[in-house]
């Protein structure tokens, strides 16, 4: 294990959620294999080390799970290559835990929640490497996938004047940034932890650049004469 972490600190052994309005709900007792992880991973010395070395073996199990239930769609990447990945999602999960042990809820067990660590890092990690030298494609491949089949002559017609604004609106309605992340992303299939990776930029701000080129493209349709139903907000 090649990870070297600061000790962590815990704030106890159960947690105090917050509801919406900031008022405390009941406390959640933990179980007692969780609290001894927590205990233990706040501590110092020895047994923080022991805890450290099993909490990363733990998971690399995971980490290797996944890696093996992703490889029928990897089958360019040989044995070496994804062991070498599951280790390095392993040791950045190792790192994510550490980070946000006061993030515990208690909601499940303490090896349940770090194991959607692992799983997250290799799943990213194995996305990345898929599109490892592969070109961003930022303008669309092919406009046929919005196409559907088996239309009447006036539904034909109708779909066709459609695209030709949804063309026109991502062109003249986008800015530069925003049409290339809406392009990848949303028609191009691309990974946005990929995309993010190749931008320099972050999931967060990429998502918001979707969500405002989507709502300036649905302007765009509703002015040509396509009314939509609005975005939802969240």
């Amino acid at each position: 294990m090649s990870v070297a972490a600061a000790p962590a600190k815990v704030a106890g052994v159960e947690t105090v959620p917050q509801t919406a309005g900031g008022t405390a709900v009941a406390a959640r007792p933990l179980d007692p294999e969780s609290r001894q992880w927590l205990t233990e991973l706040g501590s110092d010395g020895p047994a923080r080390e022991a805890a450290i070395g099993r909490l990363h073996a733990l998971l690399l199990r995971a980490a290797r799970f996944e890696v093996a239930r992703r490889r029928p769609t990897l089958p360019h990447l040989r044995g070496n290559e994804l062991d070498d990945i599951a280790l390095e999602a392993a040791d950045d999960a190792l790192v994510s835990v550490l980070a946000r042990l006061d993030d515990f809820r208690g909601a499940s067990r303490f090896t349940t929640w770090v194991y959607k660590f692992a799983l997250l890092e290799a799943a990213v990690k194995l996305r990345r490497r898929a599109w490892q030298g592969r070109e961003i494609p930022l303008e669309p491949e092919t406009w046929r996938l919005f196409a559907s089949d088996s239309l009447t002559p006036s539904e034909e017609a109708e779909q066709g004047a459609l695209l030709a604004a949804l063309k026109d609106g991502i062109a003249d309605a986008l800015t530069p940034h925003q049409r290339h992340v809406l392009v990848a992303l949303a028609i191009n299939g691309v990974p946005i932890d990929v995309l993010a990776e190749r931008l320099g930029s972050t999931r967060g701000a990429l998502y918001k650049t979707l969500h405002d080129a989507r709502r300036k493209l649905r302007k765009h349709l509703a002015a040509s004469g396509f009314p939509l139903a609005p975005l939802e907000e969240k």
